[in-house]
């Protein structure tokens, strides 16, 4: 049956198809008994979880550790490990352990996936992303279980393989009430999950080029890898310097608490990670306003981050600078910007700021929390981050349904979700060509 699918429906059909399929038996794992706690979970709470965990957002109707069991926080894990990765990333994966070249559908599936450039090779992409998602969340496991054991933490194993793929994963899921809230001053804690997060929200192409000038496979950087690394560390410690200045509940910390959580609530927004070591419910206006600005850039392409992603943002960026000086030929760090990249940026920041216009609009509607609560919360939702300041648990039915269908969106990309909805299938073509042929005789 899937390749019937894989015939008649497009790449981005497919990838809509896909994560749709991964949440409808993800939902079904977490009806199971065995995956609650003590108390049985509401279907709908159920079907939040699984969307949040593949989409790997975070956002939470339940408190996971009091709501899930063992088998139900593996469930989840396994989720999000799966959203983070990409749809048939692991398949595909097998299909190259095993020696054999990727179909063309699945190399049109990968490149769609994972936003590649035309001509990139997709068997040695797939082959690098599983390989450096191993590596990384195993180095992830083993400094977090060390972490988690130096500040006291009892059975800190399975607290640190989950946070480690959480974390990589952008996914933003923990086994802790309180998020990492309790871990504010651990610098070591602090530190693997920024390392975690930024290695997995910086893009695997970038990983693939870094990799391929350390082992000598290329001379130099390529622009988009130094516009990525630029744009993402700029933006975060712009946003700690705001936060460190303007947030009551961290200018009165001392002065390296105070650097800390301003350093990790910036990276947890822009890398779409989710996590949090300040209260977020008690964050001033202007504090949350630039939160919300840092969850709607969000990270990189090609990675496991939600967001507009830095590359639009820094192509817009050069527009409007070339515009102010009156120059309409864009450059960056002294190289032209190509005509389709701005207009791609311009279609994805157009499309994404109105899909998240009618995602807070519907939820002004039926809810009745406070407007930068809302606002927050959907910002959280379509840039697939999983920060909220509280809300979550209390949305009506309405409210959770609007959230799962940005969530879902994030995932996929709007304009990826959008192509999806608007094209027709592939088979449609096939019907057409052979209607022409039997016209024509």
């Amino acid at each position: 049956m899937l390749s019937h699918l894989r015939n008649w429906l497009r790449p981005a059909q497919l990838l809509v198809f896909g994560y749709a399929t991964y949440i409808v038996l993800g939902w079904l794992v977490l009806c199971l008994p065995v995956c609650w706690e003590e108390a049985s979970i509401g279907a709908l709470d159920n079907l939040f979880m699984a969307a949040s965990a593949v989409s790997t957002t975070g956002l939470v109707t339940v408190n996971t550790p009091d709501a899930y069991s063992f088998w139900g926080e593996l469930a989840i894990l396994c989720l999000f490990q799966i959203g983070g990765l990409g749809y048939m990333t692991l398949g595909s994966f097998a299909v190259v352990c095993r020696g054999h070249e990727l179909s063309r559908e699945r190399r049109e599936m990968t490149a769609t996936a994972f936003a590649l450039p035309e001509g990139f090779d997709a068997t040695r992409f797939i082959f690098l992303v599983v390989c450096f998602t191993v590596c990384v969340e195993l180095a992830g496991v083993l400094g977090l279980w060390w972490a988690f054991s130096a500040a006291g933490l009892e059975n800190a194993l399975w607290p640190a393989i989950f946070h480690a793929v959480s974390a990589f994963c952008t996914a933003g899921f923990s086994v802790f009430p309180d998020s990492l809230e309790q871990f504010r001053d651990d610098f070591f804690v602090n530190a693997i999950v920024s390392v975690l997060s930024l290695s997995g929200a910086l893009g695997f192409l970038v990983v693939s080029d870094v990799w391929g000038v350390v082992t000598g496979g290329r001379r130099s950087l390529c622009l988009t890898t130094r516009i990525i690394l630029r744009f993402t560390f700029g933006a975060i410690f712009i946003v700690a310097a705001l936060l460190f200045l303007i947030e009551p509940s961290i200018t009165q910390l001392s002065p390296s608490s105070r650097l800390l959580a301003a350093w990790f609530q910036s990276m947890t927004a822009l890398t779409t990670v989710g996590f949090n070591t300040a209260p977020l419910g008690s964050f001033a206006a202007g504090a949350t306003m630039v939160t919300v600005a840092a969850m709607l850039i969000g990270a990189s392409p090609s990675g496991t981050g939600g967001g507009i992603k830095s590359t639009s943002v820094s192509a817009a960026f050069a527009t409007i600078r070339s515009s102010i000086r009156g120059d309409y030929d864009p450059t960056f760090h002294g190289v032209r910007v190509p005509d389709g990249r701005i207009f791609a940026a311009f279609a994805a920041i157009s499309f994404y700021l109105l899909t998240f216009t009618i995602g807070a609009t519907l939820l002004m509607l039926v809810e009745s929390a406070p407007f930068e609560d809302l606002l927050f919360e959907a910002a959280s939702a379509l840039g697939t981050v999983g920060l909220s300041r509280g809300i979550t648990g209390d949305l009506t039915p309405v409210g959770k349904l609007t959230i799962i269908a940005m969530m879902f969106v994030g995932r996929t990309g709007p304009i990826a979700f959008a192509v999806a909805l608007a094209s027709q299938p592939a088979g449609a073509d096939v019907q057409s060509e052979e209607k022409e042929d039997d016209l024509a005789v």
